[in-house]
């Protein structure tokens, strides 16, 4: 059941501050702590030259810069170590892409297995680079807190710099530089990802290597720094907001084949691209190769310039991730089975198999969040044997509030109040559903989240018009911290209620009035599952947000229903 408020008024001295602006867009700024005139125009309209920071500002830059400069003066061979998703890959890219573009060819990139290797920089690896006769490894997405791996490339002679966003622990790993955010406060933006931290260190390459590459030729790499930005959930603010909007604009014009057979075989529109597409299609091909296979298949598609074999790599993501979707949709057959068997429903779902991927769990947790509304704890095992999973709330309590109640019983764990990951011991996961049961009858109002939802504006059909979406689309791309504005739309009358799809499982209702909206839209929700059940000539009022996408050369601008009261 969702309960709502309208964003409060603002104040009349930011009225007078963004009067330029219509008291839409003035409530959007607003909204997102934008109260001057030069803030405004700062984040409607970034500046590649004037919004980016100096990358020398990062711990250990000039170290890292002189490392890498001075193995690539002694032509050492050099491993470019990122991780498997879908930050680290394109951030894998952008180096590459460097390399290759200033001539040095005694390079290669690694990416580990998620299935079998885990996250970060492991000894294994270090050991078999170093046989490979690597001189130098720089991580990418990575490395932080991987103190024995470092330790270990230090005693077989090969250096290391890490380049990475994650916190750092107490005890940093011994490398030779560790460009990161997180570290000291000698740069203004923490919230960078892996990608832009490695686009960084690039930018500061260029400044102090005697390069013959034209004046901002790096830009070209942004295509790749905007996917992760976007797909990587980091705060679309301050220096991530100048490199998501010039990423979309690159991805606009990308000259990639593989990215380019990728959106016409979606049917999306390169001309057109949002962080959406980037969201639904981009991303998900991109991290199906390590959940279900080799991560290097993403990277060789993304990096490939040979139309031919471009379009391979395109053909064989696309299978790989039909295959996901129907791992997935046995796994929540199977979970669908086994509630059914339930008698009576616990306050938390818990549910595994030793055959399930953990890399593939994570989606069948949020179906059965949404569908039972509650959070769902869902556990597979990996490569090497270790039960792990993740958890998704449905939004009325915290998963990281659970975890903490119950951290004897978990042998680690990590995410936030709507997401997370976990692992858990042989012994545990047996009294682990149990355990977690009793966790949040113990804990009672404390797990709650406040599940209000705030409406930045109220519109009528009749005024949602063209002007209306070309003012929310200046403050795209939109995602963390920029969340796309939620809509409250009165007296809207529908003409018709449908349910549509495949399997008949998506609710389309369609009104009339004289703006550009005439449909809204809801995926996995038919019309019964709303606060309200919407009827035809039954006049509702609906929770939503406004979108306009371009889909088989069409323009379709429409409402994406959260709720109808």
């Amino acid at each position: 059941m969702s309960s709502y408020r309208l964003s409060e008024e603002l104040p009349e001295t930011v009225q007078a501050a963004l009067s330029v602006y219509s008291p839409f867009l003035q409530q959007l700024l607003y909204n997102r702590n934008i109260t001057t005139a030069a803030a405004a125009a700062a984040f409607l309209a970034p500046s590649y030259d004037e919004h980016l920071h100096d990358p020398f500002l990062l711990n250990d830059m000039d170290l890292a810069v002189a490392t890498i400069l001075e193995a690539m003066k002694a032509e050492e061979k050099i491993a470019i170590y990122s991780d498997y998703d879908c930050d680290g890959i394109p951030g894998g890219v952008v180096l590459h892409d460097f390399f290759v573009a200033v001539g040095y060819t005694n390079f290669i990139n690694h990416i580990p297995h998620r299935h079998y290797d885990g996250f970060g920089l492991n000894v294994a690896a270090v050991e078999k680079l170093a046989e490979d006769g690597v001189e130098l490894i720089i991580t990418i997405d990575c490395g932080s807190t991987d103190v024995a791996a470092v330790a270990r490339a230090n005693e077989l002679g090969v250096k290391v710099v890490i380049t990475d966003h994650h916190q750092v622990k107490e005890v940093a790993p011994p490398a030779v530089a560790i460009v990161n955010p997180q570290i000291g406060d000698t740069y203004p933006f923490k919230g960078l990802c892996g990608a832009g931290v490695i686009f960084k260190v690039v930018q500061a390459l260029i400044q102090k290597g005697d390069f013959d590459l034209t004046t901002g030729w790096e830009k070209w790499w942004l295509d790749m720094v905007g996917i992760a930005t976007i797909a990587d959930m980091v705060p679309l603010r301050d220096e991530n907001r100048t490199l998501a909007h010039y990423g979309l604009q690159v991805l606009r014009k990308s000259r990639r084949p593989g990215l380019q057979k990728l959106l016409r075989k979606q049917k999306a529109s390169q001309q057109h691209l949002t962080e959406d597409d980037i969201g639904f299609t981009i991303g998900p091909r991109i991290n199906a190769a390590s959940r279900m296979d080799n991560p290097e298949d993403a990277f060789l598609m993304l990096s490939e310039t040979d139309e031919v074999k471009a379009d391979a790599y395109v053909d064989h993501l696309e299978k790989l991730n039909n295959e996901r979707k129907g791992v997935v949709a046995s796994m929540t057959k199977e979970v669908h089975k086994r509630m059914q068997a339930m008698t009576e429903l616990p306050h938390v779902l818990v549910l595994g198999n030793p055959e399930w991927r953990p890399s593939l769990v994570g989606l069948t947790a949020n179906k059965l969040a949404e569908e039972y509304n509650r959070p769902a704890f869902v556990w597979g095992r990996d490569g090497n044997g270790k039960i792990k999973g993740s958890c998704r709330s449905d939004g009325s309590m915290s998963v990281i509030t659970i975890m903490e109640a119950v951290k004897d019983s978990l042998a680690e764990f990590g995410g936030h109040h709507m997401a997370g990951g976990f692992g858990v011991s042989e012994a545990a996961i047996h009294t682990l559903p149990q355990a977690m049961h009793d966790a949040v009858e113990k804990l009672g109002s404390d797990v709650r989240i406040d599940t209000e939802k705030v409406a930045e504006f109220a519109f009528t059909p009749d005024s949602l018009t063209a002007a209306v979406v070309r003012e929310q689309q200046q403050l795209a791309p939109f995602g963390m911290d920029n969340e796309k504005p939620l809509y409250v739309i009165t007296d809207v009358i529908p003409d018709t209620v449908n349910v549509f799809g495949k399997t008949k499982e998506h609710t389309k209702i369609t009104f009339n009035g004289s703006g550009v909206v005439r449909e809204a839209i809801a995926f996995f929700k038919l019309p019964e599952h709303f606060t309200r059940t919407p009827e035809s000539l039954v006049p509702c009022t609906l929770l939503a947000y406004l979108e306009q996408s371009f889909f088989m050369g069409r323009l379709q601008t429409r409402l994406r229903i959260v709720d109808i009261v």
